[in-house]
């Protein structure tokens, strides 16, 4: 921990080990458009699509555990990392959903998993909806991972969290932002290599890419894309805070799910206990849809 009390930020050495074990690259998906992305291992695709406050990187602790299982692909979400913002300065999940379908067709993907993280639920269901025809196919299930429902069926929600949000980043900027809301997306008794790493994913955000994913979080609402034709998954941190289990319950009974409890993580489980979200992992590509309720 540094003197404010803050994660310390990963080593020259660390951040170059990241580049050799789980490197990104630019994938270009047309109209001048490019999407960056990392991936490792060899296997069933897997898909990750990261939340408001993090990115590709984050998915390294579990890329590492599966490497030897599956192709894990992360991508960097519009306005993220190297990848070109969507050009409405209020997407909808839509936009982001044909996005990542252009990236997946330019990997030329068929067949995968996809697993969204807390913002990239809302992606993840819009891109796998059934109006999507030939292109939903591709996804022989879905996961989602302390998914965030969005507010847009709460409109007067919706202007308070915008103006915070907004605000907060006015004020304070991305870096100073990081040090203050990286924690909550922890448990208590995270280890302080997930601090370190949550820490350091929020601080690489970019102002406009940010802008816009407050935007996708405040007009949209992921219920309203459920049940999918695909099976599909809720799982979450049993300690988090930001979508505690409660609010994931109404996602899981919407999806005809059960909802599977991840111990001793907050938020960012899959940062905080990889080894579990890795062993879960494993399972659904053999058991795609998991247990109904």
């Amino acid at each position: 921990m540094t003197q404010a009390g803050l994660p310390s930020l990963p080593t020259a050495a660390e951040l170059r080990r990241l580049d050799v074990d789980f490197g990104s690259r630019q994938v270009a998906v047309g109209q001048g458009a490019a999407v960056s992305v990392r991936e490792c291992g060899h296997g069933p695709a897997v898909v990750c699509l990261h939340g408001i406050g993090s990115g590709a990187a984050s998915w390294q602790p579990l890329a590492q555990r599966l490497q030897s299982a599956t192709r894990l692909i992360a991508w960097d979400a519009p306005g993220y990392g190297a990848s070109t913002p969507l050009a409405s300065a209020t997407p909808q999940a839509a936009q982001y959903a044909e996005r990542l379908h252009a990236l997946l067709d330019a990997l030329e993907i068929t067949r995968c998993t996809l697993v969204g993280h807390s913002l990239g639920a809302l992606v993840a269901v819009a891109a796998a909806r059934a109006a999507w025809c030939e292109r939903a196919a591709r996804f022989e299930q879905v996961i989602l991972i302390s998914p965030a429902r969005g507010y847009g069926a709460q409109p007067l929600q919706a202007l308070k969290v915008r103006g915070e949000r907004l605000a907060t980043l006015e004020v304070q900027g991305i870096a100073a932002m990081a040090a203050q809301r990286s924690s909550r997306l922890l448990s208590d008794g995270a280890n302080a290599s997930a601090r370190q790493w949550v820490h350091w994913n929020m601080a690489q955000l970019n102002e406009r890419g940010y802008r816009q994913a407050i935007e996708l979080l405040c007009s949209e609402d992921v219920v309203r894309h459920l049940p999918l034709a695909v099976p599909l998954q809720v799982w979450v941190g049993a300690l988090d805070e930001i979508t505690p289990p409660s609010a994931c319950e109404t996602i899981a009974r919407a999806a005809h799910t059960q909802l599977q409890l991840i111990a001793d993580a907050g938020h960012a489980c899959y940062v905080e206990q990889p080894d579990a979200v890795a062993s879960l992992l494993r399972t659904a590509l053999q058991e795609p849809g998991g247990p109904k309720p």
